[in-house]
């Protein structure tokens, strides 16, 4: 009895696993919230690598950027059935729609839909990947370099943890690319796809994005879920357990941070005085809403920065008036910009135009 209450004693002293204790697999991770952008978790987040299939992330976004008609038809040119790797068998001549090369893009893969796409949108691969850099530029993505529409390797074509969480921000902030990466299966074009993302039946909340693998970028995964209005988003490269490091870097960010509603769209801020003009004061409010992640014990403070203290009239309803900044250790965590929620005609105007009417005329 006395072994087994001294093993029992052992065990309960020993240190519990816990979600802060999170850890990949991976030569470089992150997980970010998709609506602040805050890192979560990062490991080696900056460090170039071959980034393989999560490439046609940006291809997709380009296409639905360019305006270009989902149901529009597209005519394979021979030279897109010629890809190496992953295909969906386009064949030279075959009409197939924008939405079905995207389908094939994004579940099943097809290194030909991704060159069927970038030749039906840039008119050469080499113009379509110029739009693909320019956009990660846009995105703020600052080490990342693309050489080709699918994610072959190249020399000049990579990214890193950091800018793919970037790019995935943003293409979950498009309806239509957040729908297509969410769909588990679907026959479209007489075609059957369906999505190699395995967390969109094995975690709950997954709301995709995509896989990649080459033998030398190795497995390479961008994710999201979503629970109670929180959308997270995963990254790994060269990650040989994927499915489990992304599962348990969710969790992480799901168990460890709470968002923080740090002001409503169209919340009153303050109200100042202005000056010369019929109204005294004016109302301030915020021009949209913002939250936050935060562990426990973080706080955040609260700052007004402000155009004026006392605007001058004329004040106009939706001009800008200034924002407010919240700071995480010194450090801006978040800013949402301030509009006048009223207008402030100008009383001196106003003045002379009685003047000129009621005195001088006169």
């Amino acid at each position: 009895m006395k072994r087994i209450v001294s093993a029992l004693l052992i065990f309960l002293l020993l240190p519990m696993p816990t979600a802060q204790a999170v850890g990949t697999s991976a030569s470089s991770a992150v997980l970010m919230d998709a609506d602040s952008g805050r890192v979560l978790y990062a490991h080696n987040p900056h460090d170039k690598r071959l980034i393989a299939s999560i490439t046609k992330l940006m291809t997709a976004l380009v296409v639905l950027e360019s305006g270009t008609d989902l149901r529009e038809l597209v005519k394979v040119d021979a030279a897109a059935t010629r890809a190496e790797g992953s295909s969906i068998y386009l064949r030279p001549g075959e009409e197939i729609t924008v939405e079905g090369l995207l389908y094939g893009l994004l579940l099943h893969s097809g290194n030909d839909a991704a060159l069927a796409l970038a030749l039906h949108c840039g008119g050469t691969v080499e113009a379509f990947v110029d739009r693909m850099n320019r956009k990660a530029q846009e995105l703020g993505m600052e080490n990342s370099s693309f050489a080709n529409p699918n994610g072959l390797n190249a020399e000049d074509h990579y990214s890193t943890a950091f800018d793919m969480a970037l790019l995935a921000r943003a293409c979950l902030a498009n309806p239509t690319l957040r729908e297509i990466a969410a769909t588990k299966s679907i026959s479209i074009g007489g075609r059957v796809f369906t999505n190699h993302n395995k967390l969109l039946w094995r975690y709950e909340g997954c709301i995709g994005l995509k896989t990649g693998y080459t033998e030398k970028a190795g497995r390479t995964l961008v994710s999201a879920a979503q629970r109670d209005g929180v959308t997270l988003i995963a990254v790994t490269l060269n990650d040989p357990d994927d499915w489990k490091d992304h599962a348990a870097l969710l969790d992480y960010g799901f168990e460890t941070y709470t968002h923080q509603e740090l002001v409503r769209a169209g919340e009153e801020i303050t109200t100042l005085p202005v000056s010369g003009a019929l109204v005294p004061q004016v109302k301030v409010t915020a021009a949209e809403g913002a939250s936050y992640p935060l562990r426990a014990g973080e706080t955040l403070q609260r700052e007004l920065m402000l155009r004026s203290p006392c605007p001058e009239a004329p004040v106009r309803q939706g001009d800008a008036a200034g924002e407010l900044v919240w700071r995480l250790n010194g450090e801006i965590a978040a800013r949402v910009p301030l509009v006048y929620a009223g207008s402030a005609a100008d009383c001196r105007c106003k003045a002379r135009e009685f003047f000129w009417k009621n005195v001088f005329k006169n």
